[in-house]
């Protein structure tokens, strides 16, 4: 047997007085998050969850998450977690894509009603028959008529549960992630995948019991739910929770939570480098002198970022690179030994990474390819897509899609994207699911979508339309629409309407073009 909810009974045991989790004045120790996760999972096989059954999961970083998490994969179902700022279309998509039977949702907030949204796309996806929703204040009633609470699901629930046996290859999760093109799939991930990146995660930062994480990553995506999660559960770490990045509220928690470890994309440092009168506000002295170590990853760090933040709050920064479809760590910065400005590090333990071109023939050292990995992190596949799947596994390793160079000492420089994924704040967006969203806009003939550099989000994503003959919608009323049907961090902030697109003779948009002019 191996299940990934093991690395939260073990801590439950070995420190059950010890808190887990913490959300400003909520805490909750690992016995009591065991015992809440036992109920939740006694919920689920009283709902007729069985084991391999699939469970979406929508929520930001709150005690629920965890709760929730553990407690499906107890049932010996798979977790689908879902970014929270989908729209109704994109949860209905991800519910029915994953054949989720079940879906625990939360209920959101008055700018974002994810109960709401999360009920509509609910309704729109006949697999899923079972949704649960969490509510803020635990012992509130219900917002969504027929829909229970999560304390009226684990009501009466015993606090026990004999986890069900789970297999290393039984799929745990199902990250969704768009590759580079087309909708969004579902990387499945193994137990053994995520167990063992979680066990070299806490290797690689050097993790030790008792410490304190600042979790402001996303939970339902792969560096934060791995790297800290995972990891900081397994060496029974306490986890103090941001639902929602903020310099200010981070350096605040830093200070009264003591915090010893941060991870975060390269705009977090960036905010809390930049962010006014900090000095004033906060005891930074303080601050660092409690860090041990920070880590990076999601989109390259600017050496300078790193250089400042590393002088300011004296801690080491360590970058990483892997994707959803490796659980996620592929490469590291080694914490003892030569950090090399620019590099992603070296493979981790038991993984090996290549550097290969067009036909799949590794490249001189130093030179440009294609970045490919084979190792325990790798997915069993796209569920349900076994030609995508073939395709990015051609010859047993992963193609990443992703254009590196690898040094002399073996060490990762990430270069650029083989196709046209746009990194925006750490979030993937995905040009081709934009372009298939825009055109369904009656005003709209033809899309392209580009990133653009950003100071502030590394890229922005930008649209050029081709509007229909006698359409009227202005630029404006296209990004307005566009912001009702796709999530926040996806829809374009720059919309161009254009006569013409530059095209090759068989008719392909030339992005190249478009990024030159941009």
């Amino acid at each position: 047997m191996l299940n990934l909810a093991t690395l939260l009974e073990d801590s439950a045991r070995k420190y059950p007085t010890r808190n887990a989790v913490i959300l400003n004045d909520t805490k909750m120790a690992f016995g009591q998050l065991n015992a809440m996760s036992n109920m939740v999972a006694n919920g689920l096989v009283k709902a007729g969850i069985q084991k391999g059954d699939k469970v979406a999961l929508g929520c930001p970083n709150l005690p629920f998450f965890p709760l929730v998490y553990y407690g499906i994969l107890k049932a010996g179902a798979t977790v689908v977690p879902l970014n929270v700022l989908l729209r109704p279309r994109e949860i209905a998509y991800h519910l029915a894509d994953s054949d989720a039977k079940a879906y625990f949702c939360f209920e959101g907030t008055a700018d974002l009603p994810m109960g709401q949204m999360g009920y509509a796309g609910f309704q729109e996806a006949e697999n899923c028959q079972t949704m649960v929703v969490m509510t803020a204040d635990p012992t509130a009633a219900s917002p969504l008529e027929g829909v229970p609470t999560l304390g009226m699901f684990m009501h009466g629930n015993a606090p026990t549960f004999d986890t069900v046996n789970t297999t290393p290859d039984d799929t745990a999760v199902i990250l969704y992630t768009s590759g580079t093109t087309g909708r969004p799939k579902g990387a499945e991930l193994s137990h053994s995948n995520m167990v063992m990146n979680a066990f070299v995660s806490a290797n690689l930062f050097g993790l030790e019991g008792g410490q304190t994480h600042l979790i402001t990553l996303p939970l339902f995506h792969s560096f934060g739910q791995t790297c800290q999660m995972n990891a900081g559960i397994y060496t029974g770490s306490t986890l103090s929770l941001l639902p929602r990045f903020d310099p200010a509220d981070a350096l605040a928690i830093m200070q009264r939570d003591e915090v010893n470890v941060f991870c975060g994309v390269p705009t977090m440092y960036w905010a809390m480098l930049n962010l006014p009168n900090a000095e004033e506000k906060f005891d930074l002295e303080k601050i660092a002198s409690n860090l041990v170590l920070c880590g990076s990853g999601g989109s390259a760090m600017p050496v300078e970022v790193m250089k400042d933040f590393e002088a300011k709050f004296k801690v080491p920064i360590l970058e990483g690179y892997g994707l959803s479809e490796t659980s996620p760590v592929s490469t590291f910065s080694p914490l003892v030994g030569v950090r090399k400005a620019g590099s992603v590090g070296i493979p981790i333990w038991g993984v090996e990474v290549r550097i290969v071109d067009e036909h799949d023939q590794d490249v001189a050292q130093g030179e440009l390819g294609e970045i490919v990995i084979k190792g325990h992190n790798i997915m069993k596949g796209y569920y349900g897509r076994p030609e995508a799947t073939a395709e990015t596994m051609r010859g047993g390793w992963f193609h990443s899609g992703d254009i590196g160079r690898m040094d002399e000492d073996g060490y990762i420089y990430i270069v650029d994207r083989v196709k046209d994924m746009i990194i925006r704040g750490g979030y993937n967006v995905y040009p081709r699911e934009l372009e298939e969203v825009l055109m369904e806009h009656p005003a709209v003939s033809l899309a392209a979508v580009i990133g653009v550099p950003d100071d502030q989000y590394g890229e922005e994503v930008k649209a050029y339309i081709i509007p229909k003959a006698g359409a009227t919608a202005t630029a404006d009323e296209i990004k307005a629409w566009c912001k009702e049907n796709m999530a926040p961090y996806k829809y374009p902030r720059q919309v161009i309407l254009r006569d013409a697109l530059p095209m090759t003779a068989t008719g392909k948009i030339l992005k190249r073009e478009l990024r030159d002019e941009a």
